[in-house]
């Protein structure tokens, strides 16, 4: 039993690292792509349309392998929300990348656990007491993530790394200089990611909440596809009504963009579902620290972006204060094993008195 979960366990590692590893990936081709005039409302619909057929017969097979509860209409309206809000805070993301850069959001990326933890409080799912040092990690950490998530979008800093020549030609500067304008942007690309993850954070609590009552990790990412596929299509109506041009695909890099990250969203979906159902919320933030380094040399490479300090120095702050929360987190839960274990133990201690006294009664 002990080696089956410590496979599944390293089965979920695993596949959560290539998820972060690509979410990295696909945000640098998408910042490649609408620096060729890509709109990220059309890019949207097109690649979670894409997801959502690639993941159409998937719920009916699984339904036939497994059995599941009855689908209730609170679970489709949940799946709903879910959808609706997968939209807003994607339409935030990619706005913010196209302000800032792919580094800037994998820094920000890491204050999800910080709000999960925040919003778990809120709902009752996690607990805090300053009498312990596990609560008092939490709450520690928490406060120096978002402080991180501040210095990384207010202060942009002198560049310590100066990329060459980017791989894919970019007519227009990615990583802003240090000019007022630019700055700005800078700021606002930050502000459109902080709220981004944020709102990732709620959907990690609706998540766990439909996975509890609805344990199918295929339909949930149907569901989430078809919904943030649709929303965003009435949304690029009115966004793009000027501009019928934005529907057509007019470089390679934009279909490549847009079938890759079909592909690559609706796989990691399903992949996070499966890692919410067994590890719970707040195991889903344990990898984002790898984003950083994946988006500074994925950015280097293909993009020519340069590493600011401010970057650095909030990028650290934020893993710091993530790696506390968790720290924390694992704290609790050993704890919680011990006294689960202790008093399994004790109540066995009591039953074996009155087995011995049964026998003796039954030898007289």
């Amino acid at each position: 039993m002990a080696g089956r979960l410590c496979q599944r366990d390293g089965g979920i590692m695993a596949a959560m690292v290539a998820v972060v590893v690509s979410d990295v990936g696909m945000n640098t081709l998408f910042k490649a792509a609408s620096s060729k005039g890509m709109s990220s409302y059309v890019f949207l619909v097109y690649s979670y349309g894409i997801g959502a057929l690639l993941l159409l017969p998937s719920p009916f097979l699984t339904h036939r392998s497994r059995s599941l509860p009855p689908l209730k209409f609170s679970v489709l309206c949940k799946m709903g929300l879910l959808g609706l809000l997968g939209c807003v805070y994607l339409m935030l993301g990619y706005t913010g990348i196209k302000y800032s850069s792919p580094t800037l959001a994998s820094a920000m990326s890491n204050l999800t656990p910080a709000f999960t933890f925040l919003f778990a409080l809120l709902f009752g799912m996690e607990k805090v007491s300053i009498k312990n040092n596990s609560s008092l990690a939490k709450v520690v950490g928490t406060i120096v993530s978002i402080a991180g998530a501040l210095v990384a979008t207010l202060y942009h800093g002198p560049i310590i790394f100066a990329a060459s020549q980017p791989s894919v030609y970019i007519p227009q500067p990615l990583s802003p200089p240090p000019s007022s304008p630019s700055n700005s942007n800078w700021v606002i690309g930050g502000g459109f990611l902080a709220l981004e993850y944020t709102l990732i954070a709620v959907s990690y609590i609706i998540q766990t909440h439909i996975m509890r009552e609805y344990p199918s990790e295929f339909a949930l990412a149907l569901s989430h596809n078809v919904c943030v596929s649709i929303s965003c299509a009435f949304v690029s109506i009115f966004a793009e009504e000027n501009n019928p041009s934005a529907w057509i695909m007019r470089s390679k890099i934009m279909l490549i963009c847009i079938v890759a990250t079909g592909m690559v969203n609706s796989t990691g979906y399903v992949v996070e579902s499966w890692t919410v159902r067994h590890k719970g919320p707040l195991f889903l933030a344990m990898f984002r620290p790898l984003s950083i380094l994946t988006a500074v040399v994925l950015g280097a490479i293909f993009l020519g972006d340069s590493l600011y300090l401010g970057s650095v120095i909030g990028g650290t702050l934020i893993s710091v204060g993530f790696y506390t929360v968790m720290w924390g987190k694992a704290k609790e839960e050993k704890a919680d094993i011990d006294a689960y274990a202790s008093a399994t133990t004790s109540s066995h201690s009591r039953r074996v008195p009155l087995l011995t006294n049964y026998a003796a009664e039954k030898q007289v």
